[in-house]
């Protein structure tokens, strides 16, 4: 359990701000409050955006990702587990393939496909069990897509809906990919590589794309 409690390369919960963000955002009487409260700043303080340098390694650092007040699942997923850990919560990340049976026309021409590998999300150990958080999509987002925005309350898991707000076909998990102490960033990269050629090699141009 150690593991998931100290600082890693990219869930680098020893980063300054990463631990005066936690300072901030942890707050309640016990840890499952403090979780929840630091999903929610993470969701909606942070604005996801898929468009990424996925060549640089701050794109997957929790730190940059705060500093820079947007990510993707990934690094999201490693900020809030950073902040839990800097808050004394054991956390970890996880991964899985899915189906977004919604994506934009502009990111599907890039992706070559509504597959996406490697979507991140974290896992807290709250009240001795681990619990899934997916705070990705901030509620601007959701509400500007219709999509369902993801509740938390550190005790059920939180993952994507199937269904947006008009019951249509949202996402769908096909694969999972297992939990780790820290981002396996080189692996996602080859993965990445293979599967998305053009998106991955967007380069710092990236950053010039607003997805919403």
């Amino acid at each position: 359990m150690n593991e998931y409690l100290q600082p890693g390369r990219f869930v680098d919960s020893a980063h300054p701000k990463v631990m005066a963000f936690a300072g901030q955002h942890a707050k309640g009487a016990n840890g499952c409050d403090k979780a929840v409260a630091l999903y929610y700043a993470v969701r909606d303080s942070i604005r996801y955006n898929p468009f990424q340098n996925f060549l640089a390694e701050d794109t997957y650092r929790a730190s940059a990702c705060l500093e820079q007040n947007l990510g993707w699942c990934v690094s999201k997923a490693a900020l809030l587990a950073a902040a839990a850990r800097a808050a004394g919560i054991a956390a970890r990340v996880g991964f899985a393939d899915v189906k977004n049976h919604l994506t934009t026309p502009e990111l599907t021409e890039k992706m070559g496909t509504d597959l996406f590998v490697y979507h991140g999300y974290t896992e807290l150990y709250l009240e001795g069990k681990w619990v899934k958080a997916t705070p990705a999509f901030n509620l601007s987002l959701c509400k500007r897509f219709r999509v369902k925005p993801l509740e938390f309350d550190g005790r059920a898991d939180s993952i994507f809906h199937p269904y947006d707000e008009d019951d249509r076909r949202h996402m769908e998990y096909v694969r999972w990919r297992g939990e780790y102490a820290d981002v396996p960033a080189e692996d996602i990269k080859r993965v990445f590589r293979e599967t998305y050629p053009e998106l991955f090699n967007l380069g710092p141009a990236a950053a010039q794309r607003q997805f919403a």
